[in-house]
């Protein structure tokens, strides 16, 4: 038998990426002629474009707008397919003991941020405008991670941070943070990308890896073990489970999504994200 090829691929932490930990163990991409080597990325999006950048990651599973930004300023990376169609239930979490009690409460206050262009950086500028606010006033603080966000909340160095609100609701029963709203993302919220030189040399070895995956995100939706499985995997309660199972679909037949890329583009150039310049002929540096 050939040598398999090695790819480093990373990922949040999280119950999305159920169909890659679950195909990795079972070995479902030997069949292909790859060994994929998976990366916890504590750090979301902002650590995981840093990864595409310097190597340490091939492929990484990241939110649309951040890696949408990256790539149209200039990361060596392409964006293979959609991965989770539906979007993003972002939580908006303040200090336990605080008295702040709605978004309008935040004004002016200091949101924690895993990473410069991460999801809950960009996240804090969608919800920002939706509220009306002046989006060039905003106040950051770089975290890390969940574990600096909560950290952040707690020592009033922060007094909002934005995270997959299932992800956090264990913290929030622990009254380590407290959630008073949601933003959910106005576009499918998950994709595949990998770095060109990667996506040169392995591209159909690539879409046979989607592939794959997109059949175990099928089977992992339909199995009736899925809520048990991802309850104990990430600690979470099963009836928050079966809510996020329901509102969450992933893109079972590798379709293509252009217009959700055209929906992302168009905020970040709102939201002065991106410059005009840097958004033209987005098609041909995307994909």
């Amino acid at each position: 038998m050939d040598k398999l090829i090695g790819l480093k691929v990373g990922g949040v932490p999280e119950h999305f990426n159920l169909p890659w930990r679950l195909a990795i163990e079972e070995g479902a991409f030997t069949s292909i002629g790859l060994k994929l080597h998976w990366a916890d990325m504590g750090g979301g999006t902002g650590q995981m474009i840093r990864g595409l950048e310097t190597g340490s990651l091939d492929v990484a599973i990241l939110l649309t707008e951040g890696i949408t930004k990256a790539v149209l300023q200039g990361l060596n990376a392409k964006i293979i397919q959609v991965y989770v169609t539906t979007p993003l239930h972002w939580g908006i979490h303040v200090p336990f003991k605080s008295n702040i009690l709605k978004m309008e409460d935040l004004k002016g206050k200091t949101f924690a941020i895993s990473r410069e262009g991460s999801g809950s950086h960009l996240m804090s500028f969608v919800k920002a405008d939706q509220e009306g606010w002046d989006t060039t006033q905003l106040n950051f603080n770089v975290i890390g991670d969940v574990y600096g966000g909560l950290w952040a909340l707690e020592h009033n160095e922060a007094q909002a941070f934005l995270w997959e609100k299932y992800t956090t609701f264990p913290f929030c029963e622990q009254e380590k943070c407290r959630y008073i709203d949601e933003v959910t993302t106005p576009w499918p919220c998950f994709v595949i990308a990998v770095r060109n030189e990667i996506y040169d040399e392995y591209q159909n070895k690539l879409k046979q890896m989607c592939s794959i995956v997109n059949n175990k995100a099928l089977s992992v939706k339909n199995d009736e073990d899925t809520i048990e499985v991802i309850s104990w995997r990430y600690n979470l309660r099963s009836d928050q489970v079966a809510k996020w199972l329901s509102e969450t679909e992933w893109n079972y037949k590798g379709i293509e999504y252009p217009l959700a890329f055209e929906q992302t583009i168009q905020y970040l150039l709102k939201l002065n994200l991106l410059a005009p310049e840097e958004a033209e002929d987005w098609r041909t540096k995307l994909f």
